[in-house]
């Protein structure tokens, strides 16, 4: 058993001499075997061990004992030792986790904290052969895509798993050999954990159809992360090329989304999905899905999405944001822009006009009604040229592909529904000043850059 577990470890580089390694250390039948093979290993590669006990204050007495337990054997094999006690169901419901999630995250926190102050290049975890078909079978079970079919790995950052080359039960065969001391969990026994029924009913199960399951579960495994390692790099270059970061928001570009092989497409998505969110966890399939959906609708068709994402069809492709953004006045409710008019004689020729961009000169003899500063409404247009020609706003808005979010928060210099200045963007070709004008209209608004952009 120890030169598979050796062979395991040189194919994987797990080891290198002189590793400080940091060692989660319950006690338990497998972190005891692992802490006597790197003891074993300590003098031949200097290695230097931390063990880290965790105590998650939920098995009382029995748990103090374990700590106990766990700080004896370290000290008789001259082991340094680190003993941490955590309330684990009240994180676990403080952040609407079960309690074998938080569990989980505690114990990763803590290795990982101490491994920082002690200076350790690794963190030496437990898990075995049956540990990764649990795993496996979990993430079928709840739902996963190809990477969580991948199960557990050998390495993970700087986490190494040396005993995922044995099954448990080679695990307890060398225990017994050694005569190794060890301390029963009687949690791994509680069939309240899914776990636990995986281990205990599902697994022995899956042996009586083959005894060969577990290593068959782990070949399957290793050719998924090595299809989903291909994936993704291929779903990282599409996603470069599709995706655009701008201010507040993220957008995927339709004309480069659509040349993506459909194959990559939902990992394209996926990634899409946990940038905007700047998470992984509960980003699902019906998510993905819902993103699928939105290709085919309308533009300014929206869907709400986990992490209060907003995710908006425009003509441009899919824009994601923060759902806060949208919250807060509604347009009309705000204070306008602090407005200046200034109505004056042109005395001679025209030849140099404002050069700040949030001053406007009119023709005033071409307004019909009071100018107002206000947000767009139905039948607002434009002139957009000297001959006349008009465009409905919203197709200006369209054109000039301002997001569908932005156009009700849009400041409008208006003389009826005939825009003069679509504030911080176009000016009205119809009011331009000219070589017969007699009055000219100036409007300047003060602080500039309402609208986010300069003309």
């Amino acid at each position: 058993m120890e030169q598979k577990v050796r062979t395991f470890v040189k194919q994987y580089h797990l080891l290198e001499e002189g590793d400080r390694i940091v060692l989660g250390l319950s006690g338990g039948i497998d972190s005891m075997c692992l802490l006597f093979l790197l003891l074993q290993w300590r003098k031949e590669r200097k290695l230097e061990i931390l063990a880290v006990h965790v105590d998650h204050q939920i098995r009382g007495e029995a748990a103090r004992e374990d700590a106990a337990f766990v700080e004896r054997i370290c000290k008789e094999e001259k082991v340094e030792y680190r003993l941490f006690r955590e309330d684990v169901k009240g994180i676990a419901k403080k952040k609407k986790l079960s309690v074998e999630e938080a569990g989980r995250e505690i114990r990763r926190e803590m290795f990982q904290s101490e491994q920082k102050r002690w200076g350790g290049s690794k963190i030496a975890l437990a898990h075995h052969r049956n540990d990764h078909a649990e795993t496996l079978l979990f993430h079928l079970a709840r739902g996963c895509g190809l990477k969580g079919l991948g199960g557990i790995a050998p390495v993970e950052g700087q986490i190494i798993r040396p005993l995922l080359c044995l099954e448990r039960r080679e695990i307890e065969a060398y225990v017994k050999q050694r005569q190794i001391p060890f301390r029963e969990d009687a949690t791994n026994q509680d069939l309240a954990y899914a776990r636990n029924r995986i281990r205990s009913q599902i697994l022995p199960e899956l042996e009586t159809v083959n005894e060969k399951a577990l290593l068959h579960l782990w070949e399957t495994s290793q050719r998924a992360k090595k299809a989903w390692t291909f994936l993704e790099k291929e779903a990282d270059r599409w996603y470069r090329l599709c995706r655009k970061k701008e201010e507040g928001h993220l957008l995927l570009k339709e004309e480069e989304y659509r040349k993506i092989p459909e194959e990559l497409r939902e990992y394209v998505l996926q990634k899409f999905l946990w940038e905007g969110a700047g998470k992984r966890k509960d980003i699902t399939a019906v998510h993905i899905g819902l993103l699928e959906e939105l290709w085919g609708k309308q533009s300014g068709r929206k869907y709400c999405l986990p992490y209060r994402l907003d995710a908006l069809r425009t003509p441009e492709g899919i824009e994601l944001y923060p759902a806060e953004k949208e919250e807060g006045k509604r347009p009309g409710e705000e204070k306008p822009p602090a407005v200046q008019l200034r109505i004056f004689e042109k005395q001679e020729e025209v030849t140099i006009f404002p050069q700040n961009p949030y001053t406007k000169w009119f023709d005033y003899d071409k307004i019909e009604s009071n100018v107002k500063i206000r947000h767009r409404e139905a039948g607002d247009y434009l002139t957009i040229d000297r001959a006349g020609g008009r465009q409905k706003l919203k197709q200006y808005f369209i054109n000039e592909k301002i997001p569908q979010r932005q156009r009700d928060a849009i400041w409008l210099a208006a003389d009826g529904h005939h825009i003069l200045w679509v504030i911080g963007y176009r000016q009205n070709q119809g009011y331009q000043v000219t070589d017969r004008t007699k009055r000219i209209l100036e409007i300047k608004v003060d602080g500039g850059n309402h609208n986010g952009r300069a003309d």
